[in-house]
């Protein structure tokens, strides 16, 4: 076996020689069987060290080309073959998820300029690292047990206190946690609704719930979303015609408009809810970023109509997934019940790095920056796209997210591959509304806007 190896390549030896490998099975020994060189031979014959071979080897092995047998050395897998050369399978989801994932799967050096999460740089890893340390000197349960079944007392307490600047009043026995924002919904869903019921959903709005809701066969009707909230005469309308079991609102710094909800629209729609008898998910995940407390739909509402839900994701880390929601009581248990069903428990040891976070008051720190920074991120952005003759939707105080097009009338294939030449992944806007409709309208993060290639794209798409 023949390995090409580049000792002054930025690639990692080991990545270098299991690529090899790769290589040689495809050519040479797909089908399975074939005995590979030894981990003594393979590093003599390319003078690398040993440590390397194991590694690539290891490798292989978790990718289910490579198999070791114990005493007898490393062998082709007789999967081989399928694995090599199995092209990407097509998703079944395609008619739910319709290519939203783009952002996920784009070039690593893509500016993810139409994600919905902070940048790695605006990451600050010290408090966490530290956080992440004390719980695992003092707590072996975090590392290796489940959690309960509704979250950790102490941490369900702590966010008790943490609602009651936003008026709203919970006990710590309404309150699940849970893995996310995305899993709160889903768990609401399983619960609340059943295939053929009616839920009304912002437009443009949040297209993760949308797909869930297709999902499970529920009807998704679109309510238009102004710059103070929903269009309320709109929703009076929809409400001659149809009955929602729930309507769900992103109530501060929405998603992808960036506005908030006014207390005007907000009375008005819990007057709605009441007379025409549906639940509102009121969702307000982006709490965090926001200077000032401005209404919220659970503190009108006493949480009897309304589910509120939060989250840690989108402020702390993507991958500490750590959320919660806030239930009147008689829908507690039930939602319990579900999560144990479905995931068992949320993860003990990140719940339990967010309570020493919230205990020692790291957390508060960090979002007080956060939410400095993304102010004057806010401001910069709405300059430049004010600069390039883009139209915004609304000029939001705070937080990620700013709605806005570009002043020619390109299409949003053609803006997407002027992007692409910038090294830009845009969010469709058409995946924002509810029917899917063609949109020039477009979601940008301020928070990526301060890279070079922004201004360039914003020029070019002027002309």
């Amino acid at each position: 076996m023949k390995l090409e190896v580049d000792r002054n390549a930025n690639t990692p030896i080991a990545q270098q020689v299991e690529a090899g490998i790769r290589a040689w099975i495809e050519a040479h020994g797909a089908g399975g069987g074939r005995r590979l060189p030894s981990i003594r031979r393979l590093a003599a014959t390319h003078h690398i060290s040993r440590n390397a071979v194991i590694e690539a080897y290891e490798r292989l092995v978790a990718a289910g080309l490579v198999r070791s047998r114990p005493g007898a050395g490393f062998y082709v897998a007789d999967s081989a073959a399928s694995l090599g050369s199995q092209s990407p399978c097509i998703s079944a989801m395609d008619e739910v998820t319709n290519g939203l994932w783009g952002l996920f799967s784009a070039n690593e050096h893509a500016l993810k300029l139409g994600c919905g999460w902070l940048p790695s740089s605006w990451r600050e890893s010290d408090d966490l690292t530290y956080a992440i340390r004390h719980v695992s000197r003092k707590s072996r349960s975090g590392i290796f047990e489940y959690s309960t079944p509704q979250g950790p007392l102490d941490l369900r307490g702590l966010i008790q206190e943490r609602l009651r600047p936003l008026a709203i009043t919970a006990d710590a026995q309404q309150i699940i946690m849970t893995n996310g924002g995305s899993h709160s919904l889903d768990l609401l869903v399983r619960m609340l609704v059943e295939p053929g019921d009616v839920v009304f959903v912002e437009s443009p709005g949040y297209y993760n719930l949308f797909g869930l809701l297709h999902l499970q066969g529920i009807r998704v009707i679109g309510v238009p979303r102004l710059v103070d909230g929903p269009d309320v005469d709109h929703l009076e309308a929809l409400l001659a015609q149809h009955r929602p079991k729930l309507f769900y609102i992103n109530s501060v710094f929405h998603n992808p408009t960036g506005s908030t909800l006014s207390p005007a629209v907000a009375h008005r729609v819990l007057q709605l809810a009441e007379q025409h008898d549906f639940k509102i998910i009121e969702d307000d995940i982006y709490a965090d970023f926001q200077h000032t407390p401005t209404i919220r739909l659970a503190a009108l509402d006493g949480l009897r109509r309304v589910i509120y839900l939060g989250s840690f994701s989108k402020s702390l880390s993507s991958s500490l997934r750590v959320g919660f929601i806030a239930a009147p009581p008689p829908l507690v248990q039930r939602l319990v019940d579900i999560k144990m069903l479905t995931s068992i428990s949320s993860s003990l040891f990140a719940e339990q790095v967010v309570t020493a976070m919230l205990q020692n008051g790291s957390y508060r720190k960090l979002t007080e920056r956060l939410r400095t920074k993304l102010s004057s991120q806010m401001a910069m952005a709405l300059a430049m796209l004010k600069n390039a003759g883009w139209e915004v939707y609304t000029e939001p105080t705070g937080g990620m997210f700013v709605w806005a097009k570009p002043p020619t009338a390109m299409t949003p294939e053609t803006l997407s591959a002027l992007a692409e030449q910038w090294q830009i992944t845009l969010s469709p806007g058409h995946l924002f509304f509810a029917d899917q409709q063609p949109t020039h309208w477009l979601r940008l993060n301020v928070a990526y806007m301060q890279d070079p290639r922004v201004n360039g794209f914003l020029e070019a798409s002027s002309i």
